[in-house]
């Protein structure tokens, strides 16, 4: 049996492929966006230090969180206009959560907008 399947283009692809792009392409754009923003707020939680458990101030890393922050930001931001306000909303409410957990967690904290993703949002505080 095969484990590839040879394409147009003579570039052998996956066994399958074909059907994950077919599911994919049955996907809505506002699902997609959604489900990466909800990615990138559960990873930027965690490194916020916001995971359950006893070693979330272990995996606290507040240089991947500022990262993380900034791109659900843009993401944010960019889709709001074409994903309706209901989907909006609930994206800039997470964000601005992450947002103020992030200065809370910071040693030092950020000028007024300047902290992780403010330059898409503005200021937090």
């Amino acid at each position: 049996m095969s484990t590839t399947d040879e394409t147009p283009t003579g570039i052998d692809a996956p066994v399958g492929a074909d059907q994950a792009v077919r599911d994919i392409a049955e996907v809505a754009a506002v699902q997609v966006i959604t489900t990466a923003a909800v990615h990138l707020m559960s990873a930027a939680a965690v490194k916020c230090g916001l995971a359950e458990g006893d070693d979330a101030e272990e995996l606290k890393d507040l240089d991947e969180a500022r990262k993380l922050i900034t791109a659900l930001a843009a993401l944010v931001v960019a889709s709001s206009p074409d994903i309706g306000n209901e989907h909006a909303r609930s994206l800039r409410d997470g964000l601005r959560s992450l947002q103020l957990a992030f200065r809370e967690a910071s040693v030092v904290p950020d000028a007024p907008g300047e902290g992780p993703g403010e330059k898409y949002t503005g200021s937090v505080v």
